[in-house]
């Protein structure tokens, strides 16, 4: 699996980077606003978004774009779930920060396990939309 990471914050985002590569995750890049992770969109299986980026709070409209028109499977990661309301089109979920290595692996193996899977659970600290 492919992943890009949009997290405006350096050392989360490299955090996260460890994670997931320690997990055999490609990670295709980390983006800090919307024209950086638009030009990996085409690139990758799954991206983790945060909502506030260094353009503004973006990471709604990104995980939207991201999801509806590139067919990549999308986690929001923020400390404030509350702004994403009843959720984003097309996303899979949020997790709310701080949250855990074995949280993001646990996420991660239900993002592959669940397509045509439907025993697949998420991580309980995973909340689905819809």
């Amino acid at each position: 699996m492919r992943a890009l990471i949009v997290e405006d914050e350096i050392l989360v985002a490299l955090d996260i980077e460890s994670v997931l590569r320690d997990q055999g995750i490609e990670v295709i890049a980390i983006a800090a606003d919307r024209p950086t992770a638009m030009r990996y969109a085409d690139q990758v299986d799954f991206a983790l978004v945060d909502i506030n980026l260094r353009d503004g709070q973006t990471g709604p409209a990104i995980g939207r774009s991201l999801a509806v028109d590139h067919g990549v499977a999308v986690i929001f990661i923020t400390a404030n779930p509350g702004l994403l309301g009843e959720g984003v089109e097309g996303a899979t979920g949020v997790m709310t920060k701080p949250f855990s290595e074995r949280c993001i692996g646990a996420t991660v193996d239900y993002l592959a396990r669940r397509n045509g899977n439907a025993a697949a659970r998420p991580p309980r600290e995973l909340h689905l939309f819809g």
